[in-house]
C-alpha cells in the first residue's frame, strides 16, 4: 500500500481519540492534531469518541469542530464503557485503511502522524507503536518520562515488537477488526498490551517507531503516580490470566522490575516475623532477611538511578524511594487483581454449571 504522505486525495489514516471527562485537555490534543506537518490535511480524519463524560467534554469538541470546518474531525458519543470500548467504536466507524490512537492528554508533535504512517509503506507491518516526551520539570513527572525512557531503550533495534501503548500507536484497520479489537473486560489499563500480545502471538509484525512522539501530562504528585500503578498491576493480572507466556518476559518490561516486585514483596513479609523474632532468641535470624532484601533492592536500582543522575542529582536521590513505591503497587494492584479474577472465573464457572443442569420442573416435564 502506498502510504506517502503528501499526495492529496484518498484518505490515508483515521486518528481515534478516546475521551473521558477531558474538556480541559482535548481542545490541546485536537490542536496538536491540526497542526500536523508532511500531511495533507485532507488525507486524515480524527474521530473523537466521548465516552460518556458527565463533564462539557463534547460541548468542547463541538466547538472546536465548528471552529475548524476545513478539518475532518466527528464526534461519537456513547454510555461509559471504557477506553477499550471507546476505541473499538472509533475504530468500526473510521474510514481509512490504517487507524491512529492517541489519548485525550497527549499532544502529538507536528511530524507524529508522518512517522507513523512510515512503517507501513512495508506490507509486512501490521501495527506500530511511538513514545511519549514531556514538558514537565517536577520530581514525579521526569522520574515517569525516565521510566519510560528505559522501555525505549529494550526496544531499539529491536526488528519486531510485541507490545504497543495506545498514546501513540497505529493498526492496518483491517487487522484490527478481524482480530477482534480490544477486549472489552479491560475497563481502566492494559487492553492495549492484551491487543498487542494477541496480535504478535499470531505472528504478525509489529514495529518500534520512536519519532512518533506525543507530549504526554504525567503523574505530577506521588500519589497520582501510586494510584495509576496499583490499577496497572490490578489489570495486569487479568492479562496474565490471558497470556501467562508474557510473565516471563515482552518486549517492553525490564526483567529488574519484576526483581524489584518480589524483592519488595520479600521484605514487607519478612517485617513482622522479624519484629516478632525478638522476643525469641532462636528465631533471631530472622531480624535481618529484611534488610538483606532491602539491601539487594538497592543493588537492583543502581543502573537506573545512575541514569537519573545524568539528569539532576534531586532525581537520582528520589529515585530509589520511587522504584520501592512502584514494585509495591504493582505488586499489591496485582495481588488484588489476581484475587478478584480468580473469585471471577469460580462464580463464571458455577453459573456456567449451573446453567447446563436442568431444573426439576425441567426434568419432570422431560420424564
Amino acid at each position: 500500500m502506498d502510504v506517502s504522505a503528501d499526495r492529496p486525495g484518498a484518505l490515508r489514516c483515521s486518528v481515534v481519540v478516546p475521551v473521558y471527562n477531558g474538556a480541559g485537555l482535548i481542545g490541546r490534543c485536537l490542536d496538536a492534531l491540526a497542526q500536523q506537518t508532511g500531511i495533507q490535511p485532507d488525507v486524515y480524519e480524527i474521530v473523537v469518541v466521548d465516552d460518556g463524560s458527565t463533564d462539557d467534554t463534547a460541548a468542547q469538541v463541538r466547538a472546536w469542530i465548528e471552529r475548524h470546518p476545513q478539518r475532518r474531525c466527528r464526534l461519537l458519543e456513547q454510555p461509559n464503557g471504557g477506553p477499550a470500548v471507546a476505541r473499538n467504536h472509533g475504530a468500526q466507524v473510521a474510514q481509512a485503511e490504517l487507524l491512529f490512537f492517541t489519548d485525550a492528554d497527549c499532544a502529538p508533535v507536528p511530524h507524529w502522524m508522518r512517522a507513523l504512517l512510515t512503517p507501513f509503506a512495508e506490507p509486512t507491518v501490521v501495527g506500530a507503536k511511538g513514545t511519549y516526551l514531556s514538558e514537565q520539570s517536577g520530581i514525579v513527572p521526569c522520574f515517569v518520562q525516565a521510566e519510560y525512557e528505559d522501555r525505549y531503550r529494550r526496544m531499539a533495534g529491536r526488528a519486531t515488537i510485541d507490545f504497543i501503548d495506545t498514546y501513540s500507536a497505529a493498526y492496518r484497520r483491517s487487522i484490527f477488526l478481524e482480530n477482534g479489537g480490544f477486549d472489552p473486560r479491560f475497563r481502566g489499563s492494559c487492553e492495549d498490551q492484551e491487543f498487542s500480545f494477541r496480535l504478535a502471538a499470531k505472528g504478525y509484525r509489529l514495529v518500534f517507531v520512536p519519532e512518533a512522539q506525543v507530549v504526554h501530562i504525567h503523574d505530577a504528585v506521588v500519589g497520582e503516580y501510586v494510584r495509576r500503578k496499583v490499577g496497572i498491576g490490578f489489570w495486569k493480572a487479568l492479562l496474565t490470566r490471558l497470556h501467562p507466556g508474557r510473565i516471563v518476559e515482552d518486549s517492553h518490561t525490564p526483567q529488574t522490575l519484576k526483581l524489584q516486585m518480589g524483592l519488595v514483596a520479600l521484605a514487607l513479609a519478612f517485617t513482622p516475623p522479624a519484629l516478632v523474632s525478638r522476643r525469641w532468641p532462636r528465631l533471631r535470624w530472622l531480624a535481618g532477611l529484611p534488610l538483606a532484601a532491602a539491601l539487594l533492592f538497592l543493588a537492583t536500582t543502581v543502573p537506573f538511578v545512575r541514569r537519573l543522575a545524568e539528569r539532576s542529582p534531586r532525581l537520582a536521590l528520589a529515585g530509589p524511594p520511587l522504584l520501592a513505591l512502584r514494585a509495591a503497587a504493582l505488586g499489591f494492584g496485582y495481588l488484588a487483581g489476581t484475587l478478584y479474577w480468580t473469585r471471577h472465573h469460580e462464580r463464571h464457572q458455577r453459573q456456567r454449571r449451573a446453567s447446563l443442569v436442568p431444573s426439576r420442573q425441567e426434568r419432570v416435564e422431560g420424564d
